[in-house]
């Protein structure tokens, strides 16, 4: 969406949140029965702002993610409100999500490898959404609009001559970027751009993204398994666990004082530089995400917690506000023994869920 339409917004709308998801529920038909990946999931991102999902594999984060643009197959029953600048995504004509798509709001895929296509060249895949959405505009402005792209994120921009397979797996990761940002869109959904990227490239990768926040006000979501390279790039942090929010909150809290156990238990995996502590025992966490379709009742962290307990069980904690604009749901929170990133260790503390009765 260029900055002519966005003037051009009602009042009403200037002043709400760019992305707003309430109540999401997205249940897929199986031949099991329904598989319920995302279960009530809020979340907020205003304009200019960083927003990160953090959790296991399993935990709904890319579902909420694909859901935002009404990428869901035929199988999927989504439910709730994805409001894009005041407008419900889930309920639009088909021409007008066509148009929200990339020109409003982007999506940078997981794995670069398998988003492009190996028999187009960069170039050309870069200027198809500026095709579909600025029919006007000549081959020739496309053909720069294309360069200014590649040199915003780093790259050269005779790479447009280039196929994927001539290119790095960064190189790669920042043409995906290059696309999103193609139309000029005014919210950017990046589903784990890092992954399976080095360090350095990794990094590399994150600036780009940072700069792109901070140098043209866009609104990112951001989904990782990765809390520490949250915690460093974004202004909020939502922990999700068995397709539910469990924890929400300023990013450098969510990170270094976690009110989850499991929030805590996502930091502890990380080990921190000068902790001796850390670095020679990594903590983790026992077992597996639960699965979708066998929730057993009650908090369904409970099986792996370090701090799980009879109350746990009756019934599933809501999502509850603290201090400093932090959300949790946990029914232990303010007891004896509060979780913190060096407390963590659910491997020798973990309670099977039988014995909590």
């Amino acid at each position: 969406m260029s900055a002519a339409i966005a003037s051009e917004l009602p009042a009403s709308r200037i002043g709400a949140p760019l992305l707003e998801v309430r109540d999401l529920h997205v249940t897929y038909a199986t031949g099991e029965g329904g598989l319920p990946a995302v279960r009530g999931v809020d979340l907020t991102v205003e304009r200019g702002q960083i927003v990160g999902v953090a959790g296991e594999s399993g935990c709904g984060k890319s579902t909420v993610a694909s859901t935002i643009l009404r990428l869901q197959p035929p199988s999927a029953t989504v439910t709730g409100e994805v409001l894009f600048e005041g407008n419900d995504v889930l309920t639009m004509r088909w021409g007008d999500l066509r148009a929200v798509r990339w020109a409003g709001a982007s999506i940078v895929f997981q794995g670069a490898l398998h988003s492009l296509n190996p028999v187009h060249r960069i170039g050309r895949q870069i200027a198809e959404p500026i095709e579909t959405h600025l029919p006007g505009l000549s081959e020739s402005r496309r053909t720069a609009r294309v360069g200014e792209l590649l040199e915003q994120v780093g790259l050269d921009p005779d790479r447009a001559r280039n196929y994927p397979h001539q290119l790095s797996g960064g190189q790669k990761q920042r043409v995906m970027i290059a696309m999103a940002l193609a139309c000029d869109p005014h919210l950017v959904v990046a589903d784990e751009p890092t992954t399976a990227l080095d360090v350095m490239v990794q990094a590399q990768v994150l600036n780009v993204l940072s700069d792109l926040v901070r140098d043209r006000g866009v609104g990112m979501l951001m989904i990782s398994h990765d809390l520490s390279v949250l915690a460093d790039l974004c202004d909020r942090i939502t922990v999700m666990y068995a397709g539910r929010v469990v924890e929400e909150g300023p990013a450098e809290k969510v990170f270094a004082t976690p009110l989850h156990p499991y929030g805590g238990a996502l930091s502890a995996a990380f080990p921190r530089v000068g902790d001796p502590a850390a670095r020679f025992a990594p903590s983790g966490l026992p077992g597996d995400p639960p699965d979708p379709r066998n929730l057993a009742g009650g908090c369904s962290f409970a099986p792996r917690c370090p701090r799980a307990a009879a109350k746990c069980l009756p019934a599933e904690p809501e999502l509850a506000s603290y201090d400093e604009g932090r959300a949790a749901a946990c029914f232990r929170i303010g007891e004896p023994d509060e979780i913190t990133t060096s407390s963590v260790d659910p491997v020798e503390t973990t309670i099977p869920h039988g014995e909590l009765a």
